[in-house]
C-alpha cells in the first residue's frame, strides 16, 4: 500500500472511530509506529486531523462526546484498577462528592459495604447504584439532566455545590494535560465540574491514560488544582514527571 492510500485509510478509520491510535494503526497496517506518526503528521498538515497523546482525532471532533454506553465499554480494566486505587483516598466517616463519569461509577461500585460516608452526586447512575448501600448517607443534587451523561447541570446543581464543602471530590474529565488543563465537550458540564473543584478540600482526578493530551471545547480547571491524579501505566514516565512538576501527585494503578 502506498503512503497516500494508507493515509486515506487512516483518515477514514479516524472518522469512523473518533480517534486514530499510533500503535493500533501500526499493527493494523503492518508498518512501524514511526511510519504511522509520519502519516499522521501529513494528515495534520492537511488540516483533517489534530494530534493528541498517542494518536490523532478528526478536526471538528474536539466537541465530540461519546454516549454513556460507549464510554462504559472503553478501558474497563483500567477504570476498575483506578477505582480500587481510589479507595485509599476515602475519608474515615467523612463526606465525598462523586462526579458524573464511568470511572467514578466504577468507584461507586467498589465502595465497601461497611463504608460510613456522606456521598453527594449529581449523576443519576451513581445515585441509583448507591441508593441501597447500607452505610451511605446519599444526597442527590438536582437540575436539568443531560441525556448523554445522565448528569444534572445548570443553576440548581451549581447553587447546591456552592453551599457545601466536602472532604474529597472524585473528579472525572474527558481530557487533561499540564498545558491544556481539564476539559470536557459541554459548557454546562464544565460549569458543574468547576463548582465541584471549589466544593471540596481535596481534589482527586480519576482518568485513564487515553485522556492525556486530549483537549475538548470547554475548559473547567487547571491540572495544578488537582491534588492527586489516579491513572493507569499507559501514562508514560516523562508525562507523569511533567504533571508532578506542577504540583499534582501521580499514581498509576
Amino acid at each position: 500500500m502506498y503512503a497516500p492510500e494508507r493515509q486515506q485509510a487512516i483518515l477514514r478509520l479516524a472518522r469512523e472511530r473518533g480517534r486514530a491510535e499510533v500503535l493500533a494503526l501500526a499493527d493494523e497496517f503492518q508498518v512501524t509506529a514511526e511510519t504511522i506518526r509520519r502519516d499522521l503528521k501529513t494528515l495534520v498538515k492537511a488540516g483533517v486531523l489534530r494530534r493528541v497523546h498517542g494518536g490523532a482525532i478528526p478536526v471538528g471532533r474536539l466537541d465530540f462526546e461519546p454516549d454513556l454506553t460507549e464510554r462504559e465499554a472503553t478501558a474497563v480494566a483500567e477504570k476498575e484498577r483506578i477505582a480500587l486505587a481510589a479507595l485509599a483516598e476515602l475519608p474515615d466517616e467523612g463526606s465525598v462528592i462523586l462526579d458524573a463519569g464511568t470511572t467514578t461509577a466504577a468507584l461507586a461500585a467498589a465502595l465497601p459495604l461497611d463504608s460510613a460516608l456522606t456521598v453527594v452526586t449529581h449523576a443519576l447512575p451513581l445515585a441509583a447504584r448507591l441508593a441501597d448501600h447500607p452505610g451511605i448517607e446519599l444526597h442527590v443534587v438536582g437540575g436539568r439532566v443531560r441525556h448523554r451523561t445522565r448528569a444534572a447541570v445548570d443553576a440548581w446543581a451549581l447553587r447546591t455545590y456552592g453551599e457545601i464543602t466536602a472532604d474529597v471530590v472524585f473528579l472525572a474529565t474527558n481530557g487533561f494535560g499540564p498545558e491544556s488543563g481539564l476539559t470536557t465537550p459541554d459548557l454546562a458540564e464544565a460549569a458543574v465540574k468547576r463548582a465541584l473543584i471549589g466544593a471540596a478540600r481535596r481534589v482527586v482526578l480519576l482518568a485513564d491514560s487515553r485522556k492525556f493530551g486530549q483537549e475538548h471545547f470547554a475548559r473547567f480547571g487547571a491540572l495544578r488544582q488537582v491534588d492527586v491524579l489516579i491513572t493507569d501505566p499507559g501514562l508514560g514516565d516523562a508525562d507523569a514527571r511533567a504533571i508532578e512538576a506542577i504540583g499534582t501527585e501521580v499514581r498509576r494503578a
